[in-house]
């Protein structure tokens, strides 16, 4: 089953936000934007390829893109985008904030490390710390 809106960004098990599908497929599409999976969709021109199918393989231009492999991913916007979605829900400590990051940045595979975005994120003026607590301005 894939959750159009991933669990992990605040999806829901609701039947409008579920469709049947592949292991493949899920994994493929993983915790993408809904944005991101109908472009995905899209990129197939109609000729979607299944990747459990053995006879069907598709092109470069047509196969299924894994979240990282596609094109290489700007963490610091993963970062931003992720936090934007949590809302309220976004981590307040710093030591949460490090394994937040560090959990998305090993589901696109980045080489940034947590601390590194975390002072960009700082010096950009998205947030700030104090005594271990986080504050965002985003």
């Amino acid at each position: 089953m894939e959750h159009l809106q991933a669990l992990a960004s605040g999806g829901t098990n609701h039947d409008d936000n579920c469709v049947a599908c592949c292991k493949a497929v899920n994994r493929a599409l993983g915790s993408m934007p809904l944005k991101a999976k109908i472009q995905v969709v899209l990129n197939q021109k109609g000729a979607f390829h299944c990747p459990n199918q053995a006879k069907a393989v598709p092109s470069p231009k047509t196969a299924l893109p894994r979240a990282a492999a596609a094109k290489k991913v700007d963490a610091l916007s993963l970062v931003i985008g992720n936090l934007k979605q949590r809302g309220a829900s976004r981590p307040r400590t710093l030591k949460t904030l490090i394994s937040t990051i560090a959990a998305l940045l090993g589901q696109h595979k980045s080489t940034e490390t947590p601390a590194n975005l975390i002072e960009k994120l700082r010096v950009a003026g998205k947030l700030s710390i104090s005594e271990g607590k986080v504050t965002y301005a985003l």
